[in-house]
């Protein structure tokens, strides 16, 4: 399979889980924007919210996007909102297959509640949160994926082994 392989969707998706084992089924590298965020700015999101706010965060995400949309063929793990601005909806839509790994907002709560690196849930209403952003987000979420993969109840490997049949019916 030749390209790149995007995974967009909510914090808690699956992601970066999903990703690692798409990269080493399909023999690709295996890149995660959050993480070269983080390596480039020698500085956690926590700490690049704070001093920057999400605007300076946004600006970093958009250019990590560009870096690592060159080149691959990679399954790249995006953050969850680097879908809001319309400049990387359509990087990403070029830049390879977009699969949307859907999540609802009661499995997003269960997965992240007793994480600390989500500065956005720093909120007195985390759940309350999760559900806003992500009806803001599906949209987006939507408009920008070639495919949505419902990961409701779903393992990981189960997934995978979805993307890579569709991935395979795209490329013959």
């Amino acid at each position: 399979m030749e390209g790149n392989v995007i995974l967009i969707g909510f914090m808690g998706a699956g992601k970066s889980t999903v990703g690692k084992l798409l990269a080493r089924a399909l023999g690709h590298e295996f890149v995660d924007t959050d993480a070269r965020i983080e390596a480039d700015a020698g500085r956690t999101i926590p700490e690049i919210f704070a001093a920057e706010g999400e605007p300076g965060f946004r600006d970093l995400e958009s250019a990590a996007l560009r870096e690592v949309l060159r080149g691959g063929p990679r399954v790249i793990s995006t953050g969850g909102g680097v879908v809001l601005r319309p400049e990387n909806r359509e990087a990403i839509r070029r830049g390879g297959h977009c699969v949307w790994l859907a999540v609802d907002p009661a499995t997003v709560w269960d997965r992240v509640r007793r994480e600390t690196h989500r500065p956005l849930l720093r909120t007195p209403d985390p759940e309350g949160t999760i559900r806003r952003m992500l009806a803001e987000r599906e949209p987006v979420y939507r408009e920008t994926a070639h495919w949505c993969l419902d990961t409701a109840g779903r393992d990981p490997e189960s997934l995978v082994r979805e993307m890579v049949d569709w991935l395979h019916e795209r490329s013959a």
